[in-house]
């Protein structure tokens, strides 16, 4: 507990350092992220986040000194022609985007690595560190440091508030923002810019090789979440600031553990568990809303299969059934029919008896129902998408379990109360 007032307190420069800029460059480049994975660039950024360390070596080979404004300028302008050559290569050629991105990424990290090795060996004592590059090194952060990446994260920020609708507009449809004469070009030139930005503040902290981590897996956490747009970006900001915030707390009480990689499988782990476990998009969630969906298809069908059974014996539907008359009816599987059955009486549409199964009204009652919707779709799908009659069938299985009693209304008022179906065999109303 004491290393974690103190961590919290910031009181050591140190560990101020690397706690405010491990959150600055982890949530600003979440907030540009978001539109990168919008607009399916998720690639990008790792073409960006490979293709700046020709740029940094390049500066420090002109400079002689390991100054962050000189590195971050030959990051970013060596990370945006990256960008321009991948545009220029896929609209110039038959080269797709995906063969570009690979193409641009290892050509300019293979110059990259062949520059650092080049410094390395030429004897300048003030390359020492600049490998760290690579992987990052957010404990080496200084002041001068944090000075540079509180002012980039302030122009991403500022930037995305500015142009915000246009970003919006142009991630979801680009087509529809050049026809009423946005500047479409111009806009992704600027979405470009500050993608580089974003990926160039973070390669000394997180690396060259995980930073494009940062730039989407925040923003892609934050997609199981929401459907609005801000508060995809806000939620993605937050994950990275927290990840952020972690990464620096684990390397703190653990000085051997580097804070870079620890920021990227905080945020990974927030990632796989929203992968699961979100509401009304998490993989659990699905998984329960297709079985609960799989369970009522089942049962609803068990119901209309009892009320053609009733219709093929002088409408007695209140007469008895085994299972040997229900599977002579239709094939089911015996053990979801007999689960099915079960539901079916503990919700109290169907009785049981030594007998067998017999409908109560509430069961009879959704069993016409379900009988009724089939028939009207397919009426429905013969009259007015003239499809013949034999095809309409196993369509019309699957919809008679969704449609409203809104839709039932339409297609009741469209088809005007129709009393027969494409077989010839009755609509049944509810009395």
């Amino acid at each position: 507990m004491e290393h974690l007032w103190e961590f919290l307190s910031l009181s050591d420069p140190n560990i101020r350092y690397v706690v405010l800029g491990s959150v600055l460059l982890a949530a600003s480049s979440a907030i540009v992220g978001t539109f990168t994975l919008l607009k399916k660039k998720a690639l990008v950024g790792d073409a960006v986040a490979h293709s700046v360390l020709p740029g940094v070596c390049l500066a420090f080979i002109l400079s002689g000194v390991k100054n962050p404004i000189y590195l971050v300028i030959g990051a970013f302008v060596t990370g945006w022609i990256s960008l321009v050559l991948i545009d220029f290569i896929t609209k110039r050629s038959k080269i797709k985007e995906d063969t570009a991105i690979g193409l641009i990424l290892s050509v300019f990290f293979g110059i990259g690595i062949l520059m650092l090795t080049v410094i390395q060996k030429s004897g300048n004592a003030a390359q020492s560190g600049l490998d760290h590059f690579l992987f990052g090194q957010a404990a080496s952060l200084v002041g001068q440091d944090l000075v540079v990446f509180s002012g980039i994260a302030l122009i991403l920020m500022v930037a995305v508030m500015i142009f915000f609708k246009e970003f919006a507009l142009i991630a979801f449809d680009t087509n529809f923002a050049q026809t009423i004469g946005f500047p479409v070009r111009a806009l992704e030139l600027v979405l470009t810019t500050l993608t580089v930005l974003a990926v160039v503040t973070g390669i000394q902290a997180i690396g060259v090789v995980l930073m494009a981590a940062m730039l989407i897996t925040p923003a892609a956490a934050a997609r199981f979440w929401t459907d609005k747009l801000k508060v995809m970006i806000v939620l993605a900001a937050g994950l990275g600031a927290f990840s952020g915030l972690v990464g620096a707390y684990i390397s703190y009480v653990a000085p051997s553990m580097p804070t870079g990689p620890w920021i990227v499988m905080v945020i990974s782990i927030i990632a796989l568990l929203s992968f699961f476990l979100a509401p009304q998009k998490g993989i659990l969630f699905r998984m329960f809303t297709q079985r609960k969906f799989q369970t009522q298809m089942l049962e609803e069908n068990i119901l209309k299969l009892f009320y053609h059974l009733g219709e093929q014996s002088d409408h007695q539907y209140y007469q008895a059934r085994n299972i040997e008359d229900i599977t002579k009816k239709r094939p089911f599987n015996l053990a979801k029919l007999r689960k099915g059955l079960k539901n079916l009486n503990q919700q109290g549409f169907l009785d049981y008896s030594e007998y067998g199964w017999t409908f109560t009204n509430a069961g009879k009652n959704k069993g016409q129902r379900i009988t009724k919707l089939h028939r009207l779709w397919e009426l429905y799908l013969t009259e007015y998408l003239r499809i013949a009659p034999d095809h309409v069938h196993e369509d019309a299985e699957t919809i008679e379990h969704i449609i409203t009693p809104e839709l039932e209304q339409r297609l009741e008022e469209q088809l005007q109360y129709p009393r027969l179906d494409p077989h010839q065999s009755k609509i049944p109303y509810q009395d």
